[in-house]
C-alpha cells in the first residue's frame, strides 16, 4: 500500500459527499471527541446540536479539529482533517436557515442530535444549537493500493 497526499480539490470533493465526521474540541487541557454530521458548504462545515459538553466546550475555546474518513477497504481509504474555528449562528437567522436548509437532503438528519437524551437520572433540555466551523487548514491522505506488474500485492511483498 501507498499513501498520498490528497489535493486540495480532493479534499474539498471528500468534504461534500460525506455526512459524518469526528468533531475534536478541547477545554482547559482535556481533549474531547464526538461524532458529528455536517454538511459541506462555501469553505464551512455546517452543523447542528443541542446545548451540551461539545457546544459549551467550543463556546470556551472556539479551535476545533474534524476528521472525515471514507473507507473501501484495508487498501484503499481517504482522510481529511480540519482545523477550524467553531462560529455559533444563534443570532444569524439567513445563517441558520442556510444549515437547515443545507440538511434537508438527509432524512432523520436532527437525529442524535434533537432527541431526547437522559444523563445522570435526568432529561437534558433540547436547546437547539446552529454553528459552523470555518476551515481554516484542510490537508487530506490516502491510502492506495501498490501493484506490481498491473496485479495488486500481497501482505508478504510490502515486508515487516
Amino acid at each position: 500500500m501507498l499513501i498520498q497526499e490528497m489535493t486540495h480539490q480532493e479534499n474539498i470533493d471528500l468534504l461534500a459527499r460525506t455526512r459524518l465526521s469526528r468533531l475534536a474540541c478541547d477545554h482547559e487541557g482535556q481533549p474531547y471527541i464526538t461524532p458529528m454530521y455536517f454538511e459541506y458548504k462555501d469553505h464551512f462545515l455546517y452543523s447542528f446540536s443541542t446545548l451540551g459538553q461539545k457546544i459549551i466546550w467550543m463556546r470556551a475555546n472556539p479551535l476545533v479539529c474534524v476528521e472525515v474518513d471514507e473507507l473501501a477497504n484495508p487498501h484503499d481509504w481517504s482522510t481529511v482533517i480540519v482545523m477550524g474555528t467553531y462560529e455559533e449562528l444563534l443570532d444569524k437567522a439567513e445563517d441558520q436557515n442556510r444549515a437547515y436548509d443545507l440538511h434537508q437532503g438527509w432524512p432523520m438528519w436532527w437525529e442524535p442530535g434533537y432527541v431526547k437524551t437522559i444523563l445522570h437520572g435526568k432529561t437534558r433540555p433540547l436547546e437547539r444549537v446552529y454553528f459552523r466551523i470555518r476551515i481554516n487548514q484542510i490537508t487530506g491522505h490516502r491510502g492506495v493500493a501498490e501493484t506490481l506488474s498491473g496485479q495488486e500485492s500481497s501482505a508478504k511483498d510490502e515486508g515487516p
